[in-house]
């Protein structure tokens, strides 16, 4: 079972910026309330062409993010067909080794793993995603002196393992989910962004 992904990270949470979860620190609320959309540029599970689909979570961590014990939803982009489908709920359930087996093994509880309606777009460094009604974020980037997005490397922590992060905040997130006891409406707090490529 192999797989072969590269496409871009989007990923807001309830901790104040920047996310101490990222350098293995205790989140500001003792837990975090978190959202991700991972968006397939280019990839390939078990032979399955998966271009274009994103998968996207809604996820409670309850203390220490490498503590593990993490509940979450997992959405399918509705563009995904069947053969899609399975073969990325395979590789986000950690059947598959690699990067995505090593961040699902921080899950305890996986609630759901469905279809729903998701947008993601990325302008300018500019992040913009949705899930259905449970999920909705912007992202704005942090940048340095040269207008260059501010980057975080080699952190401890990482859900973009081997790339680089930009760190940024969230002018808009909100994840309204009852499954995970989540009610969250919030602006300026933490987002994260950036490009992965996995593979096992």
């Amino acid at each position: 079972m192999t797989y072969k992904l590269e496409g871009r990270l989007l990923e807001v949470c309830d901790c104040n910026v920047l996310c101490p979860c990222w350098i293995g620190e205790d989140p500001d609320g003792d837990t975090c309330q978190a959202s991700l959309a991972y968006h397939f540029d280019k990839g390939e599970i078990d032979g399955v062409d998966v271009t274009g689909p994103t998968v996207a979570a809604s996820t409670f961590i309850p203390g220490n993010v490498l503590a593990g014990d993490w509940r979450v939803c997992l959405y399918v982009s509705e563009d995904a067909d069947d053969a899609q489908f399975d073969v990325l709920k395979a590789a986000f359930s950690g059947e598959k080794d690699g990067p995505l087996a090593d961040i699902a093994s921080l899950i305890g509880e996986v609630m759901s793993f469905e279809r729903a309606p998701i947008t993601f777009e990325v302008k300018d460094a500019h992040g913009r995603y949705s899930v259905g009604d449970v999920v909705e974020a912007e992202i704005e980037p942090y940048r340095g002196p040269t207008g260059e997005p501010t980057t975080l490397r080699e952190s401890i922590f990482s859900t973009i393992p081997g790339s680089p992060a930009f760190v940024g905040k969230a002018p808009r997130y909100r994840n309204t989910n009852p499954a995970l006891g989540l009610d969250v409406d919030l602006k300026d707090h933490n987002a994260i962004q950036g490009h992965f490529a996995f593979e096992a």
